[in-house]
C-alpha cells in the first residue's frame, strides 16, 4: 500500500521504553478533494529514511497497516492501529506543458540531403 502527498510535519526520533525501541512520525497531507492528514510511523533503522526530506516536499510512502490487541487492568480488550512506513521517495512534479506536448526532434532531423547523385537514383530494378 502507499500514501502520497506533501509533508506537513516531521517529528524527531524518539526512544520508547528501556529496550532501545526507536520511532519517528511524519504527517503527510493528501492531494484530493477532501485532503487528509495521515500520520505515518517509521521504526528502528527506518527512522533515518526521513533525514533527507523537508516539510512541503511531495512524497510517496510505502506502508504496512499494523494492529495490536491490548487488555487493560479492568479486563477490557482494546485495539490499536498503526500506519507503518518502510520506504519513502520524492515525487517528481511534471509541468503541464510537458504532459501535453511530445518531445520535438532536433532541426538536424529535418535538414535537406546534402548531395544527390543522378546515377544512384536509377538503381531501382524496374
Amino acid at each position: 500500500m502507499e500514501v502520497t502527498g506533501k509533508i506537513k510535519m516531521i517529528d524527531q526520533t524518539k526512544e520508547v521504553g528501556s529496550g532501545g525501541f526507536k520511532k519517528r512520525d511524519v504527517v503527510v497531507t493528501t492531494d484530493e478533494q477532501y485532503p487528509q492528514h495521515i500520520s505515518v510511523q517509521f521504526v528502528q533503522d527506518k527512522c533515518d529514511l526521513l533525514n533527507n526530506f523537508q516539510v512541503g516536499e511531495a512524497v510517496k510512502i510505502d506502508i504496512n497497516l499494523r494492529g495490536r490487541e491490548w487488555t487493560n487492568a479492568q479486563g477490557e480488550t482494546v485495539y490499536f492501529n498503526t500506519i507503518q512506513g518502510w520506504r519513502i521517495g520524492k515525487l517528481q512534479a511534471e509541468s503541464p506543458s510537458a504532459q501535453q506536448m511530445p518531445p520535438m526532434p532536433s532541426a538536424e532531423t529535418f535538414a535537406p540531403a546534402t548531395s544527390f547523385n543522378e546515377e544512384e537514383a536509377d538503381d531501382l530494378p524496374f
